[in-house]
């Protein structure tokens, strides 16, 4: 089929790990085929499998539907999906829809194959590299608690309090009659690792005037104002 083409193979230490590669472009039409193929895989009882998405220049929500929905059935057999060498503009999209959560992503082939073998109790000499989403950067923290919690932190023995640098008094506003691009900023400073989806949800609360927006309108903002990634909203929030 004309936009997307799937190869299959089977790797690692014992052979028994599926490696789909595919090329092309993942969306509603195309996601079929990628589904079909999925299946045929998982009803060869074949339950550890690596999604190689290199050549994948675009993926829609139906796309991600396809992996996300057979994520609970490869995990009670006792296996995982997991997605590696996402291009850049892929990726972001991933992350802002929080696919992150529910999916592993690796860098390389050889980095998700190794987390395999090791779950099988090999033993294997290369280092592995954890998933994107679990790296920690030396710059930033982005599992920061809230400012609520480091206010009322109890010191230990030896530690010199100090006022908080996070507490502050906010300002009286009509929260209801901000733009919507200031209700997003507002709800970014409160909590910087809240994404897409969570930050609708307050959107659409009495504090906002139940303010009804798509998940890819708030995309939209966080990419216009530089808030698309945990860090970036991170370093919003410590500059306000």
């Amino acid at each position: 089929m004309q936009g997307i083409n799937i190869s299959l193979n089977n790797i690692g230490a014992r052979g028994n790990i599926a490696l789909l590669k595919i090329n092309g472009f993942l969306d509603t039409t195309t996601s079929t085929v990628v589904s079909t193929k999925l299946k045929e895989v998982l009803n060869s009882s074949t339950y550890q499998i690596i999604i190689d998405m290199g050549g994948v220049n675009y993926v829609s929500s139906a796309g991600w539907g396809v992996f996300v929905g057979e994520i609970r059935s490869i995990r009670e057999n006792g296996g995982d999906l997991k997605i590696v060498q996402m291009t850049p503009d892929v990726y972001e999209v991933f992350e802002m829809l929080e696919f992150d959560r529910i999916l592993d992503y690796y860098d390389t082939i050889e980095e998700s194959v190794n987390d395999f073998d090791i779950c099988m109790g090999l033993d294997i000499s290369s280092n592995i590299q954890r998933r994107k989403s679990e790296i920690s950067t030396k710059e930033i923290d982005v599992s920061i608690p809230s400012p609520k919690a480091i206010a009322t932190k109890t010191l230990t023995s030896g530690e010199r309090k100090t006022k908080s640098r996070f507490t502050f008094t906010k300002p009286k506003i009509n929260e209801v009659a901000l733009p919507l691009v200031e209700k997003i900023k507002l709800i970014v400073i409160d909590n910087p690792n809240e994404g897409v989806f969570k930050v609708k949800k307050k959107l659409d609360s009495n504090r906002f005037g139940n303010e009804k927006v798509s998940a890819l309108k708030v995309f939209d903002i966080f990419r216009k104002y530089n808030l698309e990634t945990k860090e970036k909203r991170y370093r919003f929030y410590r500059s306000r």
